[in-house]
């Protein structure tokens, strides 16, 4: 799906981490024969989304595999290829705001989905199944979720008050789903890897030297020698959980002044205190360092797996854990709790996953840095549908190879998937 300018030299490989990886995940192209269709869709509540989608040559299929993330551009996703070639229809969505997820909140990013959703329906697709990828499998299962269920038990508000509108939606059905390297939701994956250590939200160098994940004195050793004791990984676990309650409280009270600012400014009317319409129109931004921090990424005889050293970020846990790019790093209240909060987000699998009926393929890859063996094991259990199964395939988080000699685990993975989807649809 790349092509290259005639006469242009290749460059030097180097290494990806997280982030907008997508453009370069596929370098191979769509079958001969495969059609792209460009598509711009309006939401319930007026914002522009949209996608490409890929039909296979020939008549058109009944059934379409859908790829999202609620921040990535997904349209040059490795299994697009796999799909296509196996005969079906592949609808790639981008959210509304690409590469950015300032202010995502996952009930809003509910109409993206839906507004793709209708889309499909309206081109006499019979058959929708999801691929929840990474974060996408947090936004596809929330929507699965919400879809199976009548509109008036849908999510009303946002955890942070905000009225959804669901419940005025018709959100069609989904027929199948497949987790590819699904983490247990943004929430739960920081909650993981947050740095419980830090004292002082505003001082991204303050430490609680009990807790320092990176002290000689609990445990740390580089990649060789890193070993944290039972207990500190229990305190380790605990503080975790007591900050993102902190932050979670910090961001309520953001919300709570400004509802207060603006009852008092519909009060007052034309004479409304300055300061209060000030604060009424003000959403704050605010920044939370050091979030990448989970103990199983500096000592991998925590959750053994096939996973390197390190963190989807890298591998010097001081670069990745003190610098200025990393998970929930600008958020706004909304975007806190709705996404990022493991204790109050929705978008959280252990939530979403039991109701789902559909038939279901779960895919771990065994080296993967930030969906751990424990994370699938519990993922797998949740899971209550009849239909279900579990594949385990070398790779990291993006289905690249382990080793330089092997097949990288994407395209293994996209064999089972085309095996899996021909043999139900």
């Amino acid at each position: 799906m790349q092509t290259r300018i005639p006469g242009s030299q290749s460059l030097p490989a180097r290494t990806v981490t997280a982030g907008f990886l997508n453009t370069d995940w596929s370098p191979r192209d769509v079958p001969i024969g495969t059609t792209t269709r460009n598509v711009v869709l309006r939401t319930s509540d007026d914002a522009a989304t949209g996608g490409a989608l890929y039909l296979p040559a020939g008549p058109q299929p009944k059934t379409v595999v859908c790829i999202m993330h609620p921040r990535e551009f997904m349209a040059c996703h490795y299994l697009i290829p796999d799909i296509v070639a196996a005969g079906f229809a592949v609808w790639s969505q981008s959210p509304r705001s690409v590469g950015n997820d300032l202010r995502l909140e996952h009930e809003v990013a509910l109409l993206d989905v839906t507004a793709g959703m209708a889309f499909l329906k309206s081109e006499r697709f019979t058959r929708i199944v999801l691929v929840g990828n990474s974060g996408g499998a947090g936004l596809f299962c929330l929507y699965a979720q919400q879809a199976a269920l009548a509109p008036q038990a849908r999510i009303h508000v946002t955890p942070a008050g905000r009225p959804t509108g669901l419940s005025e939606l018709e959100m069609p059905t989904i027929d199948g789903l497949v987790l590819l390297a699904p983490h247990p939701g943004q929430g739960a994956l920081l909650l993981n890897c947050i740095d419980p250590s830090v004292t002082d939200e505003t001082d991204v160098l303050s430490v609680d030297p009990s807790l320092d994940p990176l002290s000689p004195a609990n445990g740390f050793g580089g990649p060789e020698g890193t070993r944290y004791s039972e207990d500190f990984v229990q305190r380790y676990r605990q503080a975790q959980v007591r900050r993102v309650q902190r932050i979670d409280d910090a961001a309520r009270a953001m919300l709570a002044r400004r509802r207060e600012a603006r009852t008092r400014v519909k009060a007052a009317a034309a004479v409304a205190n300055p300061i209060d319409r000030r604060m009424a129109a003000h959403t704050p931004i605010f920044t939370v360092w050091r979030t990448d921090a989970d103990l199983r990424c500096f000592d991998r005889s925590l959750d053994p797996s096939d996973r390197k050293y390190g963190s989807l970020w890298g591998k010097d846990p001081f670069a990745s854990n003190f610098g200025s790019v990393g998970f929930a790093r600008l958020c706004t209240p909304e975007s806190w709790l709705s996404t990022w909060s493991g204790l109050s987000s929705n978008a959280v699998l252990a939530k979403t996953l039991p109701p789902l009926t559909m038939p279901t393929l779960l895919i771990e890859y065994t080296g993967d840095q930030a969906c751990f063996p424990s994370d699938i094991g519990t993922l797998h259990a949740t899971l209550s549908m009849p239909d279900r199964q579990h594949v385990r395939v070398r790779g990291d988080h993006h289905g690249r190879a382990l080793d330089k000699a092997e097949e990288p685990g994407r395209y293994v993975a996209g064999r089972h998937i085309q095996n899996w989807l021909q043999e139900r649809f």
